[in-house]
């Protein structure tokens, strides 16, 4: 429902996904103490037994929810 109004008002012009359309996606459909405890996770994230691949693919899903490593001037750091 949410994507069909976000489409009409979008127009049929194949627009990209923007920064602006996920960051009101998220405020709509994912609560923010979700999210809050998806950066906590992030933070505290450790290898312990896991490899070095399965690390990396964890790493890499949460970091999505990373305000502080999700920036384009992460891009640079």
């Amino acid at each position: 429902h949410w994507w069909k109004n976000a489409r009409q008002r979008l127009g049929a012009g194949g627009v990209a996904i923007t920064w602006e359309i996920k960051r009101e996606f998220w405020v709509k459909y994912f609560p923010v103490d979700v999210r809050n405890r998806k950066v906590v996770e992030f933070l505290e994230l450790k290898q312990r037994n896991m490899t070095v691949a399965e690390y990396a693919t964890k790493f890499e899903a949460l970091s999505a929810f990373s305000p502080f490593y999700n920036t384009p001037e992460a891009e640079y750091d």
